[in-house]
């Protein structure tokens, strides 16, 4: 019995022990503030594996369809949300007045082909009156010299010297000007008498106007230069005056075509792209379509940031300026499939990079 009454009075005095809630604090507060610690510095080495950006846009490929050539709108064969094909006919001009200047510049080859031979026939003509000119003037040169020394002798009149002696330079001179009509047509020949007519600089300068207003009259046509959808149709009508592109400083009386070929353009901080690199991985998400993720790669990084390709960069000269991250352009590919939804130029995105690499890896690669 003693011992059991010691032994209840040893538990009741355990028991009525006081605990040290102050220690017990100190103990709960520093094992707070490690576990918070070490929970930080967990998902924060474990994280930066991903690298998001909402400064994403949708983009294709677009244009705004002209001509180089004037003329008044004949046909517009498209209309607005039109799908079409590389190749497919837009508008058309009309086609007469570059068919009327096509056909006076098949004139003018048809007049310089004449011209040459008509400049080979001269000549050969100049040159057989060359001959018989050449006989004449050896003929009255010698008729001179005998009159003149039957003058030295006092049996001619001098009156029939004067006349042997203008003969003789007159046929010279008629001499000269058949060589010198000679020499022009064997110039037009470019000094080949047997050089085709094809070959001669004239006709070579009118096929060089044909095939101008031939691409001109082609140029009339105007087509579309690759596949996709227009737009901007309703500014063309019959009859609306187009200006060339060429002669416009901008473009005037175009259609609106945007590709089929579409990607995502990113704007990234310059901090962000340090292990960055091609054909990683991208998740993409659309404004216009909550809920629905695309799958795409980084197709390339630009080569330089907004700035450097602003027509006015900043100039620091006085050395008083604030560093601000600067942007690059990020280029990814868009993995589409069939019967995703549409995506249309210009609607906003976000996306994930997947990197594969978290913040320890690059911790230790540094």
């Amino acid at each position: 019995m003693a011992t059991i009454e010691s032994s209840t009075a040893a538990f009741d005095g355990a028991v009525a022990k006081p605990i040290d809630k102050n220690r017990l604090r100190r103990v709960l507060m520093i094992g707070g503030v490690l576990i918070v610690l070490a929970a930080s510095g967990y998902f924060y080495l474990t994280g930066g594996r991903y690298i998001d950006s909402d400064d994403s846009y949708i983009h294709a490929n677009k244009l705004m369809v002209s001509t180089d050539v004037s003329g008044l709108i004949k046909s517009v064969n498209v209309k607005e949300g039109q799908s079409v094909q590389k190749g497919d006919v837009l508008f058309s001009l009309d086609p007469q007045p570059f068919q009327i200047a096509l056909d006076n510049a098949h004139a003018a080859q048809a007049q310089a082909v004449q011209d040459a031979e008509s400049a080979r026939a001269t000549y050969r003509a100049a040159v057989g009156q060359i001959a018989a000119q050449q006989a004449q003037v050896n003929l009255t040169k010698q008729t001179y010299a005998r009159y003149a020394a039957l003058e030295k002798q006092n049996a001619i009149a001098a009156t029939s010297v004067d006349q042997a002696r203008g003969a003789m330079l007159g046929a010279q001179a008629t001499l000269v000007a058949l060589q010198q009509t000679a020499a022009t047509d064997l110039t037009k020949l470019n000094g080949n008498i047997n050089l085709p007519a094809e070959m001669t600089p004239a006709y070579l300068k009118a096929k060089a106007a044909a095939d101008e207003m031939q691409r001109q009259l082609d140029h009339s046509v105007v087509r579309a230069p690759f596949s996709g959808v227009v737009g901007e149709v309703d500014s063309l009508q019959p009859g609306t005056l187009v200006i060339s592109a060429m002669s416009a400083f901008t473009t005037t009386s175009a259609v609106g075509l945007i590709g089929n070929q579409i990607w995502v353009e990113s704007d990234m901080k310059e901090t962000d792209l340090t292990h960055m690199q091609q054909g990683q991985p991208v998740d993409i998400t659309v404004d216009t379509y909550p809920g629905r993720h695309w799958t795409g790669h980084i197709d390339n990084v630009s080569a330089g940031s907004d700035s450097a390709f602003s027509a006015l960069p900043a100039e620091n000269a006085s050395g008083n300026w604030v560093k601000v991250v600067q942007r690059i352009p990020v280029r990814i590919a868009v993995d589409q499939k069939a019967g995703d939804p549409p995506l249309r130029a210009g609607m906003s995105a976000v996306i994930s990079i997947d990197t594969g690499k978290y913040r320890w890896q690059r911790l230790l690669n540094k």
